[in-house]
């Protein structure tokens, strides 16, 4: 096969594994030439800041992240209680007028794993608590001006494991002898039950979400009912609608073993947001921002060429021996504007 010579490396592999596969290659090289590259923005998520417990309060996070000169910001409900008691009118015009005086943007309004997690359940009257819950939460969106709502996939009622928030069970540190990795399954569990309501119940969320002008993107982690971005296009190709996008946690990707790169072409046009973080070369932990193995590099050129033109924030875990967070944020917006 003749190498064109005006293709970079990245286009002679998408280009030669098309003409592979029989399709036209001089159409495809002129597809991908004449494709507007991406931009992605900069943004910090508010829970850097703060806990994740209820009613935490992210207005002195907007003070720091506006100063570091991040472009936008993601805010979350992190307790169900709170889509009343804590997102006031009052507080919500408070934290719109700290927004405009920081000059940044709320990328998208986020709703915390448990505050919904009955979107997945099998009981008609869960699901349907859920997605007041989930409408609640469209309309402090929507007054926060965030032109997304997010939550992350939920999995099924019928698994549990040792932990909690099960998607964390992806490792024994330290196995006693003869201890297995195990996840309780409920007798009777129905895969395409579960599947099949999760469909609907999806289709409901992004009706309501639509309601309020917004678009409604998912995130995938571990045991979730969408843990990769193939089964975020399984889930796309069942509902079909351009306001329902994937949120790519690079993090969470590679842990799964997934290339985040990879990941961020096989979703394509979907992809409406993105959370960085770094990870250790055993893929299990996610150290300050520029100390692990992520392939930055990988993501920024994936993101531009695919269009990607939304934020690629930071979500970063802390540990001990970190440094401070500020300092990581500072790095993640320096090695950011780099690349991009």
């Amino acid at each position: 096969m003749k190498t064109r010579h005006d293709l970079n490396r990245r286009q002679f592999i998408q280009t030669a594994a098309i003409a592979a596969s029989g399709l036209s290659l001089s159409a495809t090289a002129a597809e991908i030439q004449s494709r507007p590259q991406g931009k992605p923005q900069v943004g910090c998520l508010s829970w850097c800041f703060h806990s994740l417990g209820p009613a935490a309060d992210p207005e002195p996070a907007l003070d720091v992240i506006g100063e570091l000169g991040f472009d936008g910001v993601e805010l979350i409900v992190t307790a169900r209680r709170d889509l009343k008691e804590f997102w006031t009118g009052a507080r919500i015009a408070r934290l719109n007028r700290k927004l405009r005086r920081n000059k940044l943007r709320v990328s998208q309004f986020v709703l915390f794993q448990p505050v919904v997690e009955d979107l997945s359940s099998t009981d008609r009257a869960a699901r349907e608590q859920a997605l007041a819950y989930f409408e609640a939460g469209c309309q402090i969106g929507k007054e926060l001006g965030a032109p997304i709502i997010n939550i992350v996939a939920p999995w099924a009622r019928e698994l549990k494991g040792p932990t909690e928030y099960l998607p964390r069970y992806y490792e024994i540190a330290k196995p006693k002898p003869g201890q297995k990795y195990h996840i309780d399954i409920a007798e009777g569990f129905d895969w395409d039950r579960v599947w099949n309501a999760y469909v609907e119940t999806t289709k409901a969320c992004l009706s309501r979400a639509k309601a309020h002008g917004l678009k409604f993107s998912i995130e995938q982690h571990t045991h979730c009912l969408v843990p990769d971005a193939a089964s975020f296009l399984l889930l796309w190709d069942q509902i079909r609608d351009d306001d329902l996008g994937y949120n790519l946690d690079a993090g969470w990707t590679l842990l799964q073993r997934e290339y985040p790169a990879v990941a961020i072409y096989k979703v394509g046009k979907h992809l409406m947001n993105v959370h960085m973080r770094d990870i250790d070369g055993m893929m299990r932990q996610f150290p300050a921002f520029g100390r692990g193995v992520m392939d930055i590099e990988a993501i920024i050129t994936a993101l531009k060429q695919v269009g990607f033109n939304g934020f690629a924030s930071i979500e970063q875990d802390q540990h001990p021996g970190d440094p401070d967070i500020q300092e990581t944020c500072r790095e993640y917006l320096r090695i950011m504007r780099e690349w991009i």
